[in-house]
């Protein structure tokens, strides 16, 4: 049962940080769209940072399994992968859009 507690403390901090990732990295592109850009590279930062908390527990749960410990594929870890997919394509996506706008504000 123990096991089980600990799969499901693992599953929720991946939806949690995912969650949260992708929830700064959209303040930091609204930051950017507004022409605050030490602001937007300061929640990119903390967006990658909360990411690669999400990204090492799911780390972990994968060297589990190629050490033989079978990780419950149930639709709570479905519903976390997504979370962490979807953010790391936000931030990814956010990255270039700030890029793009302050390329832009430079422009007489």
């Amino acid at each position: 049962m123990e096991e089980m507690e600990e799969l499901e403390r693992c599953i929720m901090e991946l939806v949690v940080n995912g969650g949260n990732a992708r929830s700064i990295a959209i303040e930091a592109l609204r930051a950017a769209r507004d022409g605050n850009f030490e602001e937007s590279y300061g929640k990119m930062k903390e967006a990658e940072d909360t990411i690669t908390q999400a990204h090492n527990i799911q780390t972990a749960l994968i060297q589990k399994e190629l050490n033989g410990e079978k990780t419950e594929g149930g639709l709570l870890m479905v519903h976390a992968q997504d979370h962490l997919m979807n953010a790391m394509t936000v931030i990814d996506l956010v990255r270039e859009m700030i890029e793009i706008l302050q390329k832009h504000s430079q422009t007489p």
